[in-house]
Parts: structure tokens; sequence; C-alpha cells
């Protein structure tokens, strides 16, 4: 994904000797460096987060408000935890709620001080990639002055992590983090400090990979203690080792697989799922996908495979998984029965960050557009409705999908979720084109614009649409010159027979058919457009099949919900009747059985409304 040095344009007014000295003592390290092989070249591959550009829409705003956020968080704030334990000068506020030193008490549920620092190695993350995507030189500095800054509380023996509560959860947030200050911002110290901070760590981790049961097994101080995450390690190792060539962190990922209790049943078919802490569980896919790619293992791509089809099979209409944070037994109507039981249905920001990519991989793996499918269910239903995070820390934590909901924030400041949402903001970069050998896919359709070169012509393509409340997209075509490739074009599972593609007003030839990635192949040329029109019919979507009456009612990727103080019965006939408001949020209007009009409303237009996800159709 790293762009290679180019001093075309040095060579251009200099001798090739001037050029070859300048050379050498401009390219930095991190250009240079030997990198690790991969066994798997994928048939499909994400652009550079700065080939991607995002037009007026909310993912924009979400990308710019979390980017601003974290720009303008102190850096003495967010390091301060880690000087207070190095025993340096630690000047700066607390950050406050899960971030600060102390505070943690089981007993009351006092989570002041929960995991000291957690979330720095995912807000060093989160800014890497803004740089990636706008090249601010602010941001770049930012990046390598806090990088800067946990180095020197770093100690060879990582005492920070003496008697740390959750000592793999923390560590690998901050192994992201450096590793994407490496690779997007171009810190020269990162990858050392990665080395030095990942060399010490192993002191404080087991021999292996801990399942939650395994942990609860073990002598622990009490039961926080036995919530770490070392399964879902290998990811950001592998990465480390194709970053940076050392084979120490290859093995260091093989060693943390949970193949015994997980990967090796979920790869036999078996659903090992229920009761586990669902966001962890399903970010470990991304480190099945990594075993896959870096090492060939076929066993952990079918784990990935299988396990992600497990979580689909038991999410709710949404697209979100996992209340109050664990899987369900599949068959036992538990889904619906937790919506008059909680309202902590979905850790959205962690959850889509998992979900995001997950899917990524394995399109990038199959090319199935299914996994397309699913990523804009999340987008549009889940984190395209997260209200911001606050200056001071306040987070959009759960998506409430109880029998009447609300949106809200979390209770503690600077949660999880707080980490993950800056990340994945930042991710949709990388989420709405992929390219492969013969040419580019259309993922998601939003608001964008792409430039590539294709055959050494300057191409681009840039999406305006109001999708999903309208449901035309038009791109319009650049190139320097005529060139060949093919345009692929994601048609939605649930569009109906009634789809339209054209090129310059005329229909496409080939197939275009729901569940599949419409091709065009020609030779594109300036100005060329495409047209797509996709009919959304209301279609109904029950919680699970022990409550067929228990419905969501669907427009294409959209959930309506019904904007009520109390949950609404419809005629099934009436419902699907709903008619289209034709307003700014998308709203379509729906007759109760007794009578009244209820608004139905995509969750990312609700404010503060209460609402229903579910409603109930007359027996």
């Amino acid at each position: 994904m790293e762009k290679s040095v180019n001093r075309r344009t040095f060579l251009k007014a200099t001798t090739a000797a001037a050029a070859s000295v300048y050379a050498a003592r401009t390219v930095p390290m991190w250009a240079s460096e030997q990198r690790g092989a991969t066994a798997i070249t994928t048939p499909l591959n994400t652009f550079h987060y700065s080939d991607v550009k995002l037009l007026d829409g909310p993912m924009k705003r979400q990308f710019e408000q979390n980017h601003s956020l974290f720009m303008n968080l102190d850096d003495d704030r967010l390091l301060k935890v880690y000087r207070q334990k190095a025993g340096l000068p630690a000047p700066g506020e607390d950050m406050g709620g899960w971030y600060d030193l102390t505070g943690f008490s089981l007993e009351p549920r006092d989570f002041h001080g929960f995991i000291a620092g957690h979330s720095f190695g995912q807000y060093l993350s989160g800014l890497a990639r803004a740089y990636a995507v706008t090249g601010s030189r602010a941001t770049q500095a930012k990046v390598q002055r806090l990088v800067k800054g946990y180095a020197e509380t770093l100690d060879p023996k990582a005492t920070f992590f003496v008697d740390y509560r959750l000592p793999a959860y923390t560590y690998d947030k901050l192994s992201c983090g450096l590793i994407d200050a490496h690779e997007f911002a171009h810190d020269p110290l990162a990858l050392d400090v990665h080395e030095k901070l990942t060399r010490a760590i192993v002191a404080y981790l087991p021999e292996k990979a801990l399942s939650r049961a395994e942990q609860r097994a073990r002598p622990h101080k009490d039961e926080s203690y036995s919530w770490d995450e070392t399964y879902t390690l290998p990811e950001n190792l592998f990465l480390a080792y194709q970053r940076s060539g050392k084979t120490f962190y290859r093995d260091l990922a093989v060693r943390f697989l949970e193949d015994d209790t997980y990967f090796g049943p979920l790869a036999e078919g078996k659903n090992v799922l229920p009761g586990e802490h669902a966001y962890s569980h399903v970010n470990a896919f991304s480190s099945a996908m990594q075993a896959y790619l870096t090492l060939g293992s076929e066993k952990h791509l079918r784990a990935a495979k299988n396990g992600f089809q497990m979580v689909t099979e038991q999410s709710y209409a949404p697209g979100g998984w996992g209340p109050n944070e664990a899987f369900v037994v599949p068959g036992s109507g538990e889904l619906a029965d937790s919506l008059a039981k909680t309202h902590a249905s979905f850790e959205t920001p962690c959850g889509a960050y998992a979900h995001f990519k997950i899917t990524r991989y394995l399109l990038r793996v199959t090319k199935d557009p299914h996994y397309g499918d699913s990523m804009e269910r999340v987008l549009y239903n889940t984190i395209l409705g997260a209200k911001p995070i606050q200056p001071e820390g306040w987070s959009f934590y759960y998506s409430d999908y109880a029998t009447t909901g609300k949106k809200g924030y979390y209770e503690d400041k600077w949660p999880c979720c707080s980490g993950t949402f800056p990340q994945l903001a930042g991710d949709y970069h990388i989420s709405i084109y992929l390219h492969s050998a013969d040419g580019v896919y259309v993922n998601l359709f939003v608001p964008s614009s792409l430039r590539w070169t294709q055959e050494g012509a300057a191409c681009g393509l840039t999406q305006r649409t109001k999708y999903p409340l309208g449901n035309e997209v038009q791109m319009q075509v650049s190139a320097s010159r005529p060139v060949e490739y093919t345009l692929y074009v994601r048609i939605p599972s649930w569009a109906g027979s009634h789809v339209s593609l054209a090129v310059n007003g005329q229909p496409v030839d080939g197939p275009v058919a729901p569940g599949s990635f419409a091709a065009i192949r020609r030779t594109w040329k300036e100005g060329d457009r495409v047209e797509l029109q996709l009919p959304m019919p209301l279609r109904l979507e029950p919680v699970d099949a022990q409550h067929p009456n228990l419905v969501a009612l669907m427009r294409g990727p959209l959930v309506l919900f019904a904007l009520t103080d109390s949950q609404p019965t419809f005629e099934k006939a009436e419902l699907l009747r709903a008619r289209d408001a034709q307003d700014f949020d998308g709203d379509s209007l729906a007759t109760s059985t007794v009578g009244t009009t209820v608004v139905m409303r995509p969750f990312m237009s609700i404010v503060d409304e209460k609402y229903s996800t579910y409603v109930l159709l007359k027996a």
C-alpha cells in the first residue's frame, strides 16, 4: 500500500551522480527496509488512502469530525499515564474515564481507570490514517511527536505493564498505532519502538492464546483480569512481519493463533461462538485472514469464512450483532428475547470496525459481492447513525435495538469505541473501491472520487449520489487518454429484477444480476458516464425464525425504524404499502392497526427520538 519513492523530477534537474548522492541521503528508512514475504496474492486490493476523496456526505463529516477532535487533543494528556508510570514529569489534565491510571473497582462497577492508556495506540493509528488521507503536515507532526513521547516512557522491560489488567489488549492497540505511524506517517522511530515494546511485552503474555474460559480457570485477582484478548494479537504481528521482514514477529503471530478452541473448530464448521465476547472474536477473524495471507493456511481462511457466516446468521436486521456483547445460541430465539432485556445491542464503532475489516479481507480474497452487501448494511444502519465523540471523551457505544430504543452516550469517558471510531472513519477511504489486474471494483455507492493509473494513463472516477436515500448513482469517468479496463459495479442481492445499468445512456451488454459484480469492459475515455438505478421495494425481515411476526421494515440496504414511544403493530400488507414521505430524512409513513400514522426513519437520520427497530405484525 506504500508508494515508491519517485526521483524523476529530481533527475531532470541534476546529474545522475548527484542524484545517487541525493537518494542515499534522503530515501527514508521506511522505504528501503526489507519486507516479509506473504504466501498469497489476493485478486483484489485496496487503493491507497490518498487515492480516494470523500465528497460531501455523512462519511466525510464523520472523518473530518474525528480528525479534528484527535488533532486538538493535548499531547500531554494523551501521554500522561505513560509518563506517570515511568516516573517522568507528567503535565496536562487527566483524560478521565477508562484512560486514567487509577480508580477502577469491580465491586461497585466503577470503570474509571479501567485500562490506563488503552486507546493511545488507536488514536495514533487514526491520526496516521488521517495523514495518509489528507497529507496534512500538522497531522504527521503530531503522530511523530506522540511516537517520540511514548518512546521516552518505554523502558527495556516495559514496566508500564507490571500488574496491568489487560496487557495483550493494550499492547495490540499500541502495536497497530506504531505500525500505522511507520507505514502511513513515515515515522523513522516507530518500528524500532514497536520491536522494543514487543520483545518486552512477551514477559507479560501467556504461552499461547487463551480463551476467556481458559483465563477464568487460571488464578487471577478478580474477574476483570480474565478479559484479556490474546487471540486478537496475530493480525498486527503478521503486519509487523510484513513491514519489517523480521521473522520473530511471524513466529509470535503463529504462537497466538487460537487454533485449539476457536479457529480449528470453526474451520470444521463447528459453531463455537455462543457465549463468546462478540467484538473481539469477530476482530480475531482478521487474524485468521492474515494467517491465510502470510502463511497460505487454508484452514484459517475456512475459519474466517465459516465464522463470519455464523455471525451474519445471528445478526439483527441493521447488521449489528452481539446483544450484551455476547453471541447467542442459534435457533434459540435469544435474539428476539434480547429486545425486551437489554439496550446494549451492538458495540457500534468497535463492531463496525471489525465488520469492515473482515468483509474487506474476504472481499479481497473471494471477490464475492455479498461481503460488500454486508458492509453497507452495517455502514448505513449502525455507524453512520453514531453520535460524534465529544471533546470531553463521551462516546457513542451501543446501538439500541430494544423494543423501545434511544441513542445516547456511554456512561464512562474514553471507552474502547472512542479508539475504533477514528480508525474506521479513516478506513472509509479504502472500503469504497478496490482494484484488480484488469480494472476497478465499485463496492460502495458513496459521493467520492478515485484517482489511479491504468496502463500509464491517469484515470479517475467520481460518484455523485444520494444513495441510499435515493436509488440513483451517477459515475463520471476521466482519463488522460482512452484506455481499456473493466469497471465492476456491485449489484446488491436485495435489488429487484429491474436494475438499470447504462453507459452514456445505453444499457450495458452482459448480465446485471442481483448478488453479482456487473462487469463493463470497454475503452474508457474522458467524460464517459455510468448510470445505475437500483429498485428499492419494501420488504420485511423477521428478527429470527422463532418470531416470524416480529419484523423490521427494509428499503434497499436501509432498516426503517418506527418513531414511537411504544412498539406499534401493523397489518402486513399495510406495512408493505408504507409511502415515501419524500423528505430530507428519508422517511416513510405507515398506518398502524389502530389507525395512527407512524414515521419510519433510517438510523442515520434519527437524533434523539425514541424508536422501535422491530415492529409487530397482527397475527
